[in-house]
C-alpha cells in the first residue's frame, strides 16, 4: 500500500468523524482546490502529510472527543535497578487500552509526535478491516515491495 492510499484510509476515518478535508486543505496548503485526488497526491508526493496529520482539526476528527475508544498498546522491555541494585530487565506485555476522555486528541497527538513512525501509529485507530489491508501477506511480498 503506497502512502497516498494509505492517507485516504486514515482521511475517511476523520471525514466519517466530520474533518473537512477541502477547507482545512484550501486553509493550510492552497487557496486553489485542486480536487481529493489531486490534493492527496500533493500531500504524499511532497511529504506534506506531516502538515495534515499533526494538523489539530484532523487529530481531533481522528480521534472525535468523548468517543469510547480501544487500542492496543504494544509490548515494551527496559531496563530498571531493582531494590538490591541490580540492573533487571522488564518486558510488559501489550494490552488494550480503553479511554473515553474528552479531549483524548491531544494525548494522542503528543504521543504519535514521539513515535518512530507517526502513521504507523495513527493506523493502529484504525477499524480492523482497514488494518488487515496495511499488514503483508508474506516474506515475497516484502521482498517485491523493496
Amino acid at each position: 500500500m503506497n502512502r497516498k492510499e494509505l492517507l485516504r484510509l486514515l482521511l475517511n476515518q476523520a471525514q466519517f468523524n466530520g474533518f473537512e478535508f477541502r477547507r482545512w486543505y484550501q486553509n493550510h496548503v492552497q487557496p486553489a482546490w485542486p480536487g481529493a485526488e489531486q490534493a492527496l497526491a500533493l500531500l504524499a508526493g511532497e511529504g506534506r502529510h506531516y502538515t495534515l496529520i499533526f494538523s489539530h482539526e484532523f487529530a481531533r476528527c481522528f480521534w472525535k472527543a468523548g468517543a469510547h475508544m480501544s487500542f492496543m498498546v504494544p509490548s515494551k522491555t527496559y531496563s530498571r535497578v531493582n531494590s538490591q541494585g541490580k540492573v533487571v530487565e522488564v518486558t510488559r506485555k501489550q494490552f488494550t487500552r480503553r479511554t473515553i476522555k474528552a479531549d483524548v486528541w491531544k494525548y494522542h497527538l503528543r504521543q504519535m509526535a514521539m513515535a518512530e513512525d507517526p502513521i504507523e501509529y495513527l493506523c493502529r485507530f484504525l477499524p480492523a478491516p482497514d488494518q488487515l489491508l496495511l499488514k503483508p501477506e508474506g516474506p515475497e511480498q516484502l521482498a517485491a515491495q523493496a
